[in-house]
């Protein structure tokens, strides 16, 4: 029997990162639960998970700084397990004017939004090059390969557009060990932080989009379909900002 394949996903256990790492649970994978605080969601995102598929772990680790991020991976190989996918979902939002933002939060967006899924793929990589196969889904955010004025979101839109560079230049380099690497965009999402009604008249569609379609397309990406798909960005907006 083969082994089923463990997927992590970090800042998993609530939002959109909940709803892939669900996804992934039913497509076959054995998700890996990523968060940073707040055990009690991480126990009840756990136990959900599990209903599903039976296995899961969850790590608490801050994947912001280079030390979380070796300790993420320190305690899955610990575990006996070994990242197959890898999902960089973690990444906060800030809306506030330009002149405005400190220092500080300027830093902090740009580490959770792009740092974050830079050291998480310098820890997973060499594993995924020396057993040749591996697949890294970074989440992105909607049109964010394309250059435009950004008002109030500077720091996180740069961080999201980065992510973009990092994806298909790493699809670049990693190709030739079997390894993939694409980028999902979600847009206006029920249930974000970020994310009001009155959007829908942004959107072509004419509604927000549900957690679920996002991690529907990261299911799609992380199976046997996709296979032939690596430096692809797919927006999941419903037509929003057209």
């Amino acid at each position: 029997m083969t082994a089923k394949p463990y997927a992590l996903i970090t800042g998993s256990t609530k939002g959109i990162g909940f709803f892939i790492a669900k996804e992934l649970a039913e497509c076959g994978f054995i998700p890996i639960l990523n968060y940073r605080e707040d055990d009690e969601v991480a126990d009840r995102a756990l136990s959900e998970i599990k209903a599903i598929c039976g296995e899961a772990l969850a790590i608490q680790a801050d994947v912001t700084t280079e030390s979380g991020a070796r300790s993420l991976f320190d305690s899955i190989s610990k575990r006996g397990a070994v990242a197959d996918l890898l999902i960089n979902n973690v990444g906060r939002f800030l809306r506030k004017p330009f002149l405005e933002t400190s220092l500080g939060e300027w830093h902090a967006i740009l580490d959770s939004n792009l740092t974050s899924a830079v050291l998480c793929c310098q820890q997973v990589l060499p594993s995924m090059r020396e057993r040749k196969q591996g697949h890294i889904i970074n989440i992105a955010a909607m049109h964010a390969s394309r250059i435009r004025a950004r008002p109030h979101t500077l720091p996180y839109a740069i961080a999201k557009s980065g992510i973009i560079h990092l994806t298909q230049t790493l699809a670049k380099t990693e190709g030739s060990y079997g390894i993939r690497v694409n980028a999902v965009c979600p847009g206006f999402i029920a249930g974000g932080e970020h994310t009001h009604a009155e959007y829908t008249n942004r959107v072509s569609l004419g509604r927000l989009g549900q957690p679920e379609e996002v991690a529907k397309v990261v299911g799609f990406l992380a199976s046997q379909d996709a296979s032939y798909v690596t430096g692809a960005v797919l927006n999941v907006h419903g037509g929003a900002l057209l």
